[in-house]
C-alpha cells in the first residue's frame, strides 16, 4: 500500500482541528448530544490519528494494520453510550483519516460497529 506523501501533514491538521462540532452544512450534524464529553470524544479520535500515523510511517504499512487500528480506536468509543448521529460522526471522522492515507475499506468494521453487521456480502 501506498501512502500519500502529505498524509502525515493532513493527519497532524486533522488531529488539531475541533471536533464534534455542530456542522449543519457540510455534514450535517447536529452536535454532541451531550457536550460534556467532547474532550474525551476528541482525545479518542485524536488517540486513532496517533494510531494511523503509527502504521503509515512503517516500513511497509498494510490496509489490515490500518483496518486493525480502526477495530482498536472504535472499541475506545464502545463503552460510551453515544446516540446515533454521535456514532455516525465517529464513523465518518474514521472515513477522513482513510482518506487520507489512501485506504478504500474499513473491511466491513465501520459497518458493524455503527449497524451491528456488514451489508456487505
Amino acid at each position: 500500500m501506498t501512502i500519500p506523501e502529505k498524509a502525515i501533514s493532513d493527519l497532524d491538521l486533522f488531529k488539531s482541528a475541533s471536533k464534534f462540532d455542530q456542522d449543519t452544512v457540510r455534514t450535517f450534524y447536529p452536535g454532541l448530544a451531550d457536550p460534556e464529553v467532547k474532550p474525551l470524544l476528541t482525545d479518542l479520535i485524536n488517540q486513532s490519528v496517533d494510531d494511523f500515523k503509527e502504521v503509515a510511517v512503517s516500513d511497509q504499512p498494510t490496509e489490515k494494520q490500518f483496518q486493525e487500528k480502526i477495530s482498536i480506536g472504535l472499541s475506545r468509543f464502545t463503552p460510551l453510550q453515544l446516540d446515533t448521529e454521535d456514532r455516525a460522526r465517529v464513523c465518518a471522522y474514521y472515513e477522513e483519516l482513510m482518506d487520507m492515507v489512501g485506504l478504500e475499506s474499513s473491511g466491513g468494521i465501520l459497518n458493524n460497529w455503527m449497524y451491528g453487521f456488514d451489508p456487505a456480502p
